[in-house]
């Protein structure tokens, strides 16, 4: 069955995207992927960053101390499927700031034949989360944020579909975070966060409900002032986090550098190592700001790649007004 396949696939992906999962929710496995090419070119250590409407998947406080609308588009294409992630992030200076946000990723059609090997038909299964997100500041140094998710799984048909079943399951999850900043000898940032807490799925052939993937995550990020002594217009930003995916994996580090010129051009690099197994991944990511404007792509070496040989590609538009 393709959602079987497709959910295999997704195990071998957290490769990248964190620790494997060994046991639990198969149809859940999704979340378990990473959303951005920012985060992916910094290795994943972005719980302690600031990355526009990315960070409503890492950490929903980073969105806290944003100062100019924006709506964005962050692409995926990965051997689990393409993924499309659509945000609008409204900021106050009064209310804080809220977003919506849009993730579906398309594991692929397959196509319904009769008896003849004639098409008849399509599936089409999708994951869905649509997610709406709040945070504030407390104070100069403290960041809060919450994001509610509605998370669904569905399988679509269209054609003649009469011996095909389709699904549509649904659940809520939350996502808390914090980020609190210290100004000691440079730009210090402390970051923690918890991730599809709550809500529960039916496993894959099963009728047992079991939780959501739950995440918890804490990092830092710093900026190496030195480097301003020996290097004109240049800026490099330093990451690092923790992350415990309980039963699903276990723990991951994940170790991330930005390097910035001009305030517009950033060079990425990061890594992502686990616990219980000696697997690894690197990435490599490039970012442009131009007015408006701001486009990232970056690219995973490691993990499982695509049909075509190519490994996991992100690329993200964002429009600041």
């Amino acid at each position: 069955m393709r959602r079987l396949r497709s959910s295999l696939a997704v195990g071998f992906l957290a490769l990248v995207a964190a620790p494997a999962a060994g046991q639990g929710s198969e149809g859940a496995l999704f979340l378990l992927l990473p959303t951005g090419a920012q985060a992916v070119g910094m290795g994943q250590a972005m719980v302690a960053a600031t990355p526009g409407s990315e960070g409503i998947w890492w950490n929903p406080s980073a969105i806290a101390g944003q100062q100019k609308r924006e709506l964005a588009i962050h692409h995926s294409t990965t051997i689990v499927g393409v993924g499309d992630a659509l945000s609008l992030v409204l900021p106050s200076r009064k209310r804080g700031t809220g977003a919506i946000s849009l993730n579906i990723l398309n594991l692929g059609e397959q196509q319904i034949t009769d008896d003849l090997g004639n098409p008849i038909g399509f599936i089409l299964p999708r994951d869905i989360v649509l997610a709406g997100t709040y945070a504030a500041g407390l104070g100069k140094r403290l960041r809060l944020g919450l994001t509610y998710k509605l998370v669904q799984l569905r399988v679509d048909c269209s054609g003649q579909c009469a011996t095909v079943g389709t699904l549509s399951e649904s659940t809520t999850a939350v996502d808390l975070g914090a980020q609190y900043a210290i100004p000691a000898g440079g730009p210090l940032t402390f970051g923690i966060a918890v991730r599809n807490l709550g809500g529960k799925l039916n496993t894959e052939g099963t009728n047992e409900r079991t939780p959501l993937p739950t995440q918890v995550e804490i990092g830092a990020m710093y900026r190496m002032r030195f480097i301003d002594r020996y290097v004109k217009d240049t800026e490099v930003l330093a990451a690092a986090s923790l992350l415990d995916s309980r039963s699903f994996g276990g723990k991951a580090i994940r170790l991330g550098t930005d390097v910035v010129y001009q305030g517009k051009v950033h060079l990425r690099a990061g890594f992502v190592g686990h616990d219980r197994r000696a697997d690894t991944s690197a990435s490599l990511g490039f970012g442009l700001e131009s007015g408006p404007f701001v486009f990232d792509i970056a690219r995973v070496f490691g993990g499982i790649p695509g049909d075509d040989g190519q490994q996991p590609i992100y690329i993200s538009l964002r429009y600041l007004f």
